[in-house]
């Protein structure tokens, strides 16, 4: 795919945009434009660059690109065609579906009109005419034309997975090891006043550095364009390591363990117990996104594989703010606890001592579960 086409910084800073409206309860609805495109079109090229040039005035619009060189996106093509009543024609890219208007070539269709042919500056205007019309009728994603039983069954899986696999990456002892350390260091230093401040900062920094991975990721698999020998890849990992992750259950710490690597644990704890303000607990928290990542990133990149193929960017991105709501949830609940007296930060340390087995079980088992269900899935043409 050009660098042109695969959407770029500035597109996914006006995505995050575009999600504060609706964070803040503003009517804020995503209208989907499909665009299947040729490597070496020019034709295609320069309609994109039409595209990119006045996507900033609508925020609303989500472009979907596809290749016509991919299989899938051939046999998706063929079904929206069908859908649109243009079936029999030979058609030539770029081809672009919007609400209820399709772009073929250059060839518009419309429902009661006769074709019409269009160039240059006629199909931009005819085309910002169909984005304006779609985005004001609140216009159904062209791809709900051709999403089945099955496809409308994938959306259902969606939310109850994320939650399954935000539950389980939120069980994450390393994490909980890292924080319970950085609080205990607060208070033998005596400031047990900033122990609210900085466990904050610190979950703070999680949230946000998780959450730009995940679109840094899901952006990236988007724009490679997800095929099915990816998604199974993507479950037989989750499998082995939901399998590994049990074991420790049952063998703890004998062979190689899904955990912060043994090397680098005497820098994390170093770092963190330098750690007595605000501003270095929110480091320390961006530190263990990155040290720990081990941790969890088994079901984090499964979640990120499915979203990419059952959702679109705008779609998957409040996907992952609210996984990543939930991943904190836990991080969140030790952070007050030990601010309002609750709990301590030794009787927390043993607690996930004691625990760390059924923490690799629980996790594990849901690791499992998920990309057995993503094969499952996949198989059956849900996803």
């Amino acid at each position: 795919m050009p660098d042109s086409l695969q959407g770029g910084v500035l597109t996914g800073f006006r995505r995050v945009l575009f999600l504060s409206l609706f964070v803040l309860g503003l009517p804020a609805l995503a209208t989907t434009m499909v665009f299947f495109y040729d490597e070496g079109c020019p034709h295609c090229a320069r309609v994109e660059e039409f595209l990119e040039g006045i996507l900033p005035n609508y925020p609303e619009l989500e472009v979907v690109y596809h290749s016509v060189r991919e299989e899938e996106a051939l046999e998706l093509l063929e079904k929206l065609l069908s859908a649109y009543g243009i079936e029999g024609l030979s058609w030539s890219t770029p081809v672009i579906f919007i609400g209820e208007v399709a772009d073929v070539g250059g060839t518009f269709y419309r429902p009661g009109q006769d074709p019409q042919p269009l160039t240059g500056r006629a199909e931009e205007f005819a085309l910002e005419d169909a984005i304006r019309e779609a985005i004001a009728q609140n216009a159904p994603s062209p791809l709900a034309k051709v999403k089945g039983a099955s496809a409308g069954l994938a959306e259902k899986l969606t939310i109850p997975a994320v939650v399954l696999a935000a539950a389980a990456d939120s069980v994450n002892p390393c994490t909980f090891a890292v924080l319970v350390l950085l609080l205990g260091t607060l208070l033998v230093a005596g400031k047990r006043g900033k122990v609210l401040q900085a466990g904050l900062a610190f979950v703070a920094a999680i949230y946000i550095s998780y959450f730009l991975m995940g679109i840094g990721i899901f952006t990236a698999i988007q724009a490679a364009g997800v095929q099915r020998p990816f998604i199974l890849a993507v479950s037989i990992l989750a499998i082995l390591l939901g399998l590994w992750n049990m074991k420790d259950y049952f063998a703890y710490g004998k062979w190689f363990t899904i955990e912060v690597p043994q090397r680098w644990r005497p820098l994390v704890k170093r770092v963190t117990s330098s750690v007595v303000s605000v501003p270095g607990a929110f480091v320390v928290g961006v530190l263990d996104s990155l040290f720990l990542l081990p941790c969890s990133s088994g079901p984090y990149i499964a979640i990120l594989a499915l979203l990419s193929k059952t959702t679109t960017r705008t779609t998957g991105i409040l996907y992952l703010l609210f996984y990543n709501f939930i991943f904190v949830i836990p991080l969140l609940l030790i952070t007050l606890g030990v601010h309002l007296g609750f709990t301590t930060t030794a009787r927390a340390e043993r607690w996930r001592s004691q625990r760390l087995g059924k923490l690799h079980l629980v996790s594990g088992a849901v690791m499992f579960l998920l990309g057995a269900g993503m094969i499952v899935a996949l198989q059956l043409g849900y996803i």
